[in-house]
C-alpha cells in the first residue's frame, strides 16, 4: 500500500481534537458534520467518505501513540486501538 494516512498525536491533545484529526485525514469533501464519537470513528475506518472507497485496503499510521495515550488516557486509546485492529482492511502502523 503506497498511500499511508497519518494520525499524527502532536496535532491534538484532547478527545475533540481527536476527531478532529480523524476528520482531516479520514473525509473530504462532505457537505455535513460527522459525528465525534467512537461508533462515528469505526464507520469513518470503513471508508466511503471521499479518501478511501468502502473496505478499500489502507494503512494507517498513528504517529506520536505515547503522547496521545498520555493526553488521551489509557482507556481511550485502546479502545481506539481495538477498533482499529477490528479492521482487516486497514493496515495499522505505529510511531
Amino acid at each position: 500500500m503506497e498511500n499511508i494516512l497519518v494520525l499524527d498525536g502532536n496535532n491534538f491533545s484532547d478527545e475533540e481534537g481527536f476527531y478532529n484529526e480523524v476528520d482531516k485525514i479520514l473525509t473530504k469533501n462532505l457537505d455535513w458534520k460527522t459525528g465525534h464519537n467512537l461508533n462515528a470513528f469505526n464507520d469513518l475506518l470503513r471508508g466511503g467518505f471521499g479518501v478511501h472507497d468502502y473496505e478499500e485496503p489502507i494503512s494507517l499510521k498513528w504517529a506520536n501513540y505515547e503522547k496521545s495515550k498520555k493526553d488521551l488516557g489509557e482507556e481511550f486509546t485502546d479502545t481506539v486501538m481495538d477498533i482499529i485492529l477490528s479492521h482487516e482492511h486497514v493496515e495499522f502502523l505505529m510511531d
